[in-house]
């Protein structure tokens, strides 16, 4: 599914993404109206349902707060693509069934380009440039975990799978 793209840089913390004074909210849509608030207040009202987030190195860091991938998919965002991520913000994300990819050619992708995620050729189609970057896939043990849409409902349909 295409969609926009929103572009950030490097180091982008999980207040950036959510800040901290929201944490007492567990419900993601509500939680995605506060969506990068500090930095890019327009985006919570502006993000649609298959848009993208693109950003540079280490995007995730900070607190390991599982409210930041939340806001994320609260909103609708399909995937994060990065140059890399921040170790725990990674596993939060696929826990919750967020799709994360780490694709070197992140810088080619400008803010607003239209792309697509062939997530399991593990390709980015950057539509706005007839344009394509290839991407680590996730392994397919994490991908079966994103697909379920995240580690509790692939819990449940492995022990489901077992008692049957």
């Amino acid at each position: 599914m295409a969609g926009r793209n929103w572009k950030f840089g490097d180091d982008i913390d999980t207040d950036a993404i959510i800040p901290g004074r929201y944490l007492v909210i567990n419900d993601p849509k509500e939680l995605s109206e506060h969506l990068f608030e500090g930095v890019r207040p327009q985006m919570a009202e502006e993000v649609r349902p298959g848009d993208y987030v693109v950003a540079g190195e280490n995007f995730g860091c900070g607190s390991s707060r599982e409210h930041a991938p939340l806001a994320l998919k609260g909103a609708g965002v399909a995937a994060v693509v990065a140059k890399s991520f921040a170790r725990i913000f990674f596993r939060n994300a696929i826990n919750i069934g967020l799709p994360l990819f780490i694709c070197a050619d992140v810088d080619k992708i400008a803010d607003g380009d239209t792309i697509d995620i062939d997530m399991a050729r593990g390709v980015i189609m950057n539509i706005s440039r007839g344009e394509s970057y290839k991407t680590t896939p996730l392994p397919e043990f994490l991908m079966e975990i994103v697909d379920a849409g995240g580690l509790v409902e692939y819990t449940r349909r492995q022990v489901a799978r077992v008692l049957a």
